[in-house]
């Protein structure tokens, strides 16, 4: 005997559920307002998804998903090194400035909340960074190729230096959200590349 068919939508479920998380961090995101949210009962929500510590890593797999996407679309567009690494850096400010200001990036806060007390977390925070250096690894292996970028470095050593600047511009953008500021920032780190 089976169990009755689901009648949702799992893509609008987890997506609702990501908002959720992104917003309120996962302390904040109640089971109640999860519920609200996505529509499902406590029942549904969590026969379908486990719990919420399984929901949370589903969303926020989602979330990072999406956000590689758009970032190796970016890094991997027609122009200079520079301009791509610029136009990732002004991304990331508009995503933090932007209408939705102050929910930051769920993938760094994730790092930043979740990391250092749930093994599970910081492994699929450490895949979605190794994903994103690998991207920004062929960019500077390119550019050293085509003598825009200095071979001083590996290309690795670059990209793990911009991964540096480049999360501490995300995390500047909530702390100090003047665009004046950021693109001071971005400046003096695209000055080293």
């Amino acid at each position: 005997m089976s169990g009755r068919p689901r009648k949702f939508d799992d893509s609008a479920v987890i997506k609702a559920a990501m908002d959720v998380f992104w917003s309120n961090g996962y302390d904040g995101a109640s089971a109640e307002v999860l519920c609200e949210r996505t529509g499902l009962g406590r029942g549904s929500l969590y026969n379908a998804f486990g719990n919420k510590q399984k929901l949370y890593e589903i969303a926020l797999r989602r979330y990072q998903e999406q956000g590689l996407q758009a970032q190796a679309d970016i890094l991997n567009a027609p122009g200079s090194v520079k301009e791509r690494l610029l136009a990732l850096m002004r991304w990331g400010i508009e995503d933090d400035l932007g209408p939705n200001r102050g929910r930051g990036c769920m993938a760094l806060f994730a790092v930043l909340d979740r990391a250092g007390k749930d093994p599970v977390i910081a492994e699929i925070s450490r895949v979605y960074v190794i994903k994103l250096e690998q991207v920004l690894c062929h960019l500077f292996t390119v550019g050293q190729r085509n003598g825009e970028v200095s071979s001083d470095s590996s290309a690795l050593e670059l990209a793990r230096a911009f991964l540096s600047s480049y999360y501490g511009l995300r995390v500047l953008g909530q702390s100090m959200p003047d665009r004046e500021f950021l693109e001071d920032v971005i400046k003096g780190t695209l000055a080293r590349f």
